[in-house]
């Protein structure tokens, strides 16, 4: 099996993850904002309970089929149209959830604050949560702000955040952040942040 049939095309910082053993087959794992699947060939090959959610009816039809190919043991209902910022599950449910390129779509901090607070309610405690979103870290000089929706030098528009606004995050979830955060500058063009955390038991 080639790595693109194994892996699909798996975030490689979310492959780091698998690397360092936080995401392990077994696991319950909730990909929010999944979109049709990118990340999720693997986790269904390998025996996670996988469930995702995404604004788009159409990625959820795509993501069905995926699943219905790799894991048909699967319920369709694992896989709902939803919002990250009203999730449809009981909490604590997840012992990992994935959340890549999801977070800079926030409309503003408030929206932010009440995605990341859902993603939260529904994560058991001793959970992973990962994260990669655009953020101004190493772009302040030319975005001329720190945090919020703004125009990127790359042509996009993303609710960037910065470092103070993950720290204080992280200070009121009481979270545990299992890495410093890292930040991806692509040739001055954007910044994307890895951000994984661990729910305190």
């Amino acid at each position: 099996m080639d790595l693109r049939a194994q892996f699909g095309d798996l975030d490689i910082y979310v492959f780091d993850q698998l690397l360092r053993g936080r995401l392990a087959p077994g696991m319950t794992l909730l990909d929010a904002g999944c979109g049709g699947g990118r990340n999720l060939v693997y986790f269904l090959r390998e025996g996670f309970e996988v469930f995702g959610v995404d604004e788009s009816p159409s990625a959820i039809d795509a993501v069905r089929q995926l699943a219905a190919r790799l894991a048909p043991h699967l319920p369709r209902d694992n896989f709902q149209v939803a919002d990250v910022a009203a999730l449809p599950f009981a909490s604590p449910q997840f012992d990992a959830i994935l959340c890549n390129a999801v977070l800079h779509f926030a409309r503003d901090e408030a929206h932010f604050d009440r995605m990341l607070a859902e993603m939260w309610r529904v994560l058991r405690p001793g959970g992973v949560f990962f994260a990669r979103l655009a953020s101004s870290i190493g772009l302040e000089s030319r975005l001329g702000l720190s945090r919020g929706w703004c125009p990127l030098p790359d042509g996009t528009e993303r609710f960037v955040v910065d470092e103070a606004l993950l720290a204080s995050a992280v200070e009121r979830l009481g979270a545990i952040a299992l890495d410093p955060l890292k930040t991806t500058n692509v040739q001055n063009l954007r910044c994307m942040t890895t951000w994984v955390l661990q729910k305190a038991n």
